[in-house]
């Protein structure tokens, strides 16, 4: 038998002002109105997924290694889902988010050190976003904003957020699937555009393989992994699904909530994943085997003032966030550079507020530190900015698009502080009760 519908029942205990309660219905195996009262967690948590980091790796991945790699990003995605799965489920079961988790069953130097580690991704994941923001905002302004100015432009539009976080979770969602919907739309007429061969893209995501692949290859492979997996997005996600109100005295409740938030989820990353699709196979399609000259000789025949970028010679061609807004541009019109810009800029605006919530749950779960979230934006923006915007005076562009793959293997090294913990716990009988999983 179908069990009963959320809501029954979950009267039972204080809601926080952040709580959203669920549909009363007849009892029901599926309903798309719980589904839709549901939704909003893991399209937060998707973002993460989709920031600056993200999209350098795709494109770079579909410059050097053409379609060859979609395979590793659809694993990625894949062990990604089952990560963010287990971390929901920790959160909605336990009613405590992984680092308050942490705090309970870590001795103090563990603890410590997971939060230290945590914390150095956070601050990483927000130096992506201020590079990502600072270069779309230079392209839109055809170069008259420079990078420096855009990178302390970043500094103000965090508590642009953390005002419209005033006006109710619900509004916050809505605005983050807006921004979603822009880097679905802008990546995705890139991607009309150019018309990449599709035999190609579904050869590349269903049979792993990599014919006549390097180091260059293999660094990019295990620049997705790095990119797509998110450490503090754990964190987040086992703290986001405690905005939904949830009777954790019946268990029926509890297996019903992990199924929606399962679902939610399955079709978030999908979003996300067809998202980065577009962009790898976008310069897949356009700028594998390219070469500097190749692409010097069309933006001179374009008038572009970027040509300068790249060089007349024969050395393959390295793109970047920026350089690939540039080619776009030469290739197909000043429309594809400028609506490339708005899709970055959409990705860097999105993940600032995730980085938000991420410092908050990890602080007040590991230190059972309860800061503003004004201070505590003021201090990791502050942290995230000042090398970066060292990096945008005195260097030049290439510098700090170079921040981002140090960022993105910066991410990797993290991971296992993050994986441990949550593939412990939700192992734990003693953690999860009759929820555990079985390996």
């Amino acid at each position: 038998p179908c069990p009963p519908a959320l809501g029954e029942g979950s009267a039972a205990g204080p809601t926080s002002d952040a709580s959203i309660l669920f549909p009363l219905q007849q009892h029901s195996c599926f309903s798309f109105r719980k589904l839709w009262a549901f939704t909003g967690p893991g399209f937060l948590m998707s973002i993460a997924y989709l920031d600056p980091g993200n999209i350098e790796s795709d494109l770079q991945s579909g410059a050097v290694a053409g379609f060859k790699l979609l395979w590793v990003l659809l694993l990625a995605t894949s062990i990604g889902l089952l990560l963010q799965r287990l971390a929901a489920r920790l959160g909605v079961v336990t009613g405590l988010h992984l680092a308050e988790v942490c705090n309970r069953q870590y001795q103090k130097v563990p603890r410590i050190i997971l939060w230290l580690m945590v914390e150095l991704a956070i601050i990483g994941s927000d130096m992506q976003e201020v590079i990502g923001s600072a270069i779309a905002i230079n392209l839109l302004s055809v170069g008259k904003i420079p990078l420096w100015g855009g990178v302390l432009i970043t500094i103000a539009d965090t508590f642009v957020f953390l005002f419209l976080d005033k006006y109710g979770l619900r509004k916050l969602e809505a605005f983050f699937g807006f921004l979603i919907t822009i880097m679905a739309l802008t990546f995705g007429y890139e991607y009309i555009t150019v018309k990449p061969n599709q035999e190609k893209l579904l050869k590349g995501l269903f049979i792993p393989y990599c014919q006549n692949c390097g180091t260059a290859q293999l660094e990019q492979a295990v620049g997705i992994v790095g990119a797509v997996i998110m450490p503090h997005n754990m964190y987040l996600h086992s703290a986001l699904v405690k905005s939904r109100q949830v009777n954790r005295a019946n268990k029926r409740e509890v297996r019903e909530a992990n199924k929606y938030f399962f679902i939610e989820s399955c079709i978030a990353l999908f979003v996300s994943f067809i998202i980065n699709v577009f962009v790898v196979t976008v310069f897949a399609e356009a700028f594998f085997e390219k070469t500097n000259a190749d692409v010097n000789a069309v933006c001179v025949n374009a008038s572009s003032p970027h040509s300068s970028l790249f060089p007349n010679n024969n050395q393959t061609l390295e793109v970047d966030i920026y350089k690939g807004g540039v080619v776009l541009g030469c290739y197909f019109g000043p429309a594809a550079l400028y609506i490339w810009a708005i899709g970055i800029l959409a990705a860097g605006q999105s993940s600032t507020m995730t980085g938000t919530y991420s410092g908050q749950f990890v602080m007040e779960g590991f230190l059972n530190l309860r800061w503003s979230r004004f201070a505590r934006v003021l201090l990791t923006r502050s942290i995230a900015i000042t090398p970066t915007l060292f990096v945008a005076i005195f260097q030049d562009v290439e510098h700090l698009t170079g921040m981002n793959d140090f960022l993105n293997v910066l991410m990797s090294l993290q991971l296992p502080f993050a994986l441990i913990p949550v593939l412990t716990f939700t192992s734990l009988p003693s953690v999860m009760n009759d929820f555990a999983n079985g390996l």
